[in-house]
């Protein structure tokens, strides 16, 4: 069944309800005029706007929106009639029926991690396979761990079972030839103390990992059991050393250095000596301190040729720096970086309207190396254009403590800003104000200079038009 959902414009029946109303008063000594007022009210009633009928057969009056029929347990009551009970459900709380939770656009997430899925590689498997090392260091580490595990307690079984077949070939599993037996029949074993896979296991795992308890021995009986052993230690110093190395180097990766360095949540549009400035905080949390520290930022959106090309992805370079020190900083407290919007800018054109509809992505990177380490690191993090502030400025969070005789840094007030007092308009019309002003000004402050000079020396010069205009117009 299919739900009807009408809207309706009663102004054209307005009137005949009104007369349908006010010919029972007129009608009532006139029988003519009762029978001609009972013609519109029938007219009316049939016209009901209000009848299924009316609609159908006049859809062009009465807009008709159709809409699918929901059953009746979407609106809290059950087709019993009793009330609706809500099941248990897996979804998040936050989950409503018929609400659609908007997620905006972005390459980089706010922890560092690439918004970058992909699809239709061919040969993938075998390529990763070609570059083991690194496959298994980007593994998760539930999987390197079971790798781990899994290469020792396989290589035990596969050297296990070619010692039983060593041992089985020579005969040293036969009655009279177990180790209980030997002295009697004088019967010289290929490995000492073998009864069965069991003892094989154990010698795998003495031979592979050179334990050596003492009881298990080679002889010279057998020259394969000889190479066998050899083959084994040599594959066991190998694989020991693959194994730690790759969770040495999945442990010193550095994205988990780059856990402890911080940027701010959200991005500021400030003034700074009158011009216009993005700004964002870096820190780091650790006393180590990242050596030559280099900060990067780079802005996406979507920007269109001459020839008619959109190139959805477009990557630009922006111009950043902390202070005076340029992108290269002395980082041993948090820095405010600084993104100064001048005609080289591409957010010169922005104002604050246009900044929050418009859509863009602003990556910033934060490279470095590690000191207690050597090894290089990154952090990365990115701005959308609801995440920067417009009018608002950073507190400061470096301050020095007399008591301690040391610069403190208060972290609780890393992500705290301040509104402030911030044109709306973009950079490109803030300078042209600027402009504007300075052209009033210029020849102002030249008169007074020449009239300066004028008197001076003596002459008196005629008084300059310009400079009553100025005075005139209100700055």
């Amino acid at each position: 069944m299919i739900g009807l959902k009408m809207r309706f414009n009663f102004s054209s029946h307005s009137a005949a309800p009104a007369a349908a109303t006010a010919t029972p008063a007129t009608t009532a000594t006139n029988g003519n005029e009762k029978a001609s007022a009972t013609q519109p009210l029938k007219r009316a009633i049939e016209n009901d706007p209000d009848s299924l009928d009316s609609v159908i057969s006049n859809p062009q009056s009465y807009p008709i929106t159709i809409v699918p029929n929901r059953p009746a347990s979407f609106y809290g009551v059950a087709p019993n009639g009793k009330a609706f009970q809500r099941q248990a459900s897996c979804r998040s709380r936050n989950f409503r029926p018929g609400s659609m939770r908007r997620v905006r656009r972005r390459a980089v997430f706010k922890n560092g991690d690439c918004n970058v899925v992909q699809k239709h590689l061919q040969r993938r498997r075998l390529r990763f396979m070609q570059d083991m090392y690194t496959t298994m260091v980007d593994w998760q580490w539930r999987w390197t761990l079971l790798a781990f595990a899994l290469s020792f307690v396989l290589s035990w079984l596969f050297f296990a079972l070619i010692w039983w077949l060593i041992i089985y070939t020579h005969g040293d599993l036969e009655e009279l030839h177990m180790p209980d037996n030997q002295e009697e029949s004088g019967w010289a074993p290929c490995v000492s103390a073998i009864d069965g896979f069991t003892s094989c296991f154990l010698f795998s795992i003495e031979t592979q990992h050179t334990i050596g308890y003492g009881v298990r021995t080679t002889s010279t009986e057998c020259p394969e059991a000889i190479f066998m052993m050899c083959f084994q230690s040599i594959y066991g110093v190998m694989s020991s050393a693959f194994m730690a190395g790759i969770v040495f180097a999945k442990m010193t990766r550095a994205k988990q250095r780059a856990q402890t360095l911080l940027f701010s949540k959200q991005a500021v549009i400030c003034q700074r000596d009158g011009s216009l400035s993005l700004m964002f905080r870096v820190g780091d949390m650790r006393k180590s301190h990242i050596i030559g520290a280099g900060v990067r930022a780079q802005l996406i959106r979507t920007k269109s040729t001459k020839e008619g090309e959109v190139m959805t992805q477009f990557f630009t370079e922006l111009e950043i720096g902390s202070d005076d020190s340029g992108s290269d900083l002395f980082f041993i407290w948090p820095m405010i970086i600084e993104h100064k919007i001048d005609e080289n800018s591409p957010l010169y054109n922005l104002n604050a309207t246009d900044m929050l509809h418009d859509r863009f992505e602003i990556v910033v990177i934060l490279e470095g190396t590690v000191e207690s380490t050597g090894q290089s690191t990154q952090a990365r993090s990115s701005y959308i254009n609801t995440e920067i502030l417009w009018g608002h400025r950073f507190d400061p969070v470096v301050l020095y403590n007399k008591d301690l005789q040391a610069y403190e840094i208060d972290y609780a007030r890393f992500n705290e800003t301040t509104q402030v007092d911030t044109p709306l308009c973009s950079a490109r019309e803030l300078n042209e104000i600027y402009k504007i002003q300075e052209g009033f000004r210029t020849p102002a402050s030249h008169t007074i200079r020449s009239r300066h000079s004028s008197s001076s020396s003596g002459y008196q010069s005629p008084p300059d038009r310009r400079l009553r205009w100025q005075r005139s117009v209100p700055l």
